[in-house]
């Protein structure tokens, strides 16, 4: 009886991380995406779409003007994202990439590889990369200066009238990233590993800054603009093989 007490508890908490903690999981897949904002591989049929519908800036949006939902996976080198986005403007004011980046259309991606939590608005404690339209990946260093990471994200995108998709290939790199160096070591990734992960998009319809920010979680306070400077509001990302 008390074996089965500990293995029933042990199935609840396993559970728990999965639907509570780790709001979201990847699915191992053997097969290499080809990043061409087509979705056409087997391992995104078998992936879980996960909502993007939480509100961070802005006011209420209906469906017509966003909706995004996205699925993830993963192999040992790099972990994969397809974002599909129902947006019915798509701007792009702003070059060069250094200039207010964030208040064009384009995806952004939170990642802290060791699940940490803490700040990392100036430091790569975790990384904020904003994937902009044409490929180029921008975040903050630690001189408290945009830089690009295209590196660490590839990117492509497609659409079909105002459906987006878009498809991500994710080099991970930890804490002991240093910009300009000659070689930063990547990270492997294995079943089990739990990441800290958010996800959003900065939308943007006929302005001069963006008139919605949409994230993946749900973020407590008045200030959820916090993303940028705080890994604690992301959300867990559990590594699986089914």
């Amino acid at each position: 009886m008390r074996v089965l007490i500990m293995g029933l508890l042990l199935l609840v908490a396993t559970n728990t991380l999965l639907a509570g903690d780790g709001k979201h999981s990847a699915n191992y897949t053997a097969e290499k995406p080809v990043i061409d904002g087509k979705a056409s591989e087997a391992c995104w049929e078998s992936a879980t779409w996960y909502p993007m519908d939480d509100l961070y800036l802005g006011a209420a949006f209906d469906s017509l003007d966003f909706q995004g939902r996205f699925k993830l996976v993963w192999d040992t080198d790099q972990l994969y994202l397809l974002v599909e986005i129902v947006d019915d403007t798509l701007v792009e004011y702003y070059e060069p990439w250094d200039t207010v980046w964030w208040d064009d259309d384009c995806v952004e991606i939170f990642i802290d590889e060791d699940n940490s939590d803490g700040n990392h608005q100036f430091n790569h404690n975790a990384f904020a990369y904003h994937v902009l339209q044409d490929g180029n990946v921008v975040d903050l260093g630690p001189d408290k200066k945009p830089h690009l990471y295209n590196h660490h994200v590839a990117s492509k995108w497609t659409n079909e009238n105002n459906v987006y998709t878009w498809e991500f290939a994710i080099t991970v790199f930890n804490d002991t990233y240093v910009d300009g160096a000659e070689k930063n070591q990547t990270v492997q990734l294995e079943v089990g590993k739990s990441l800290g992960f958010m996800l959003a998009y900065c939308d943007n319809d006929r302005s001069k800054q963006r008139e919605n920010f949409v994230g993946s979680i749900p973020i407590a306070g008045e200030d959820k603009d916090r993303g940028w400077i705080d890994a604690g509001v992301f959300g867990n990302l559990i590594l699986v093989k089914p």
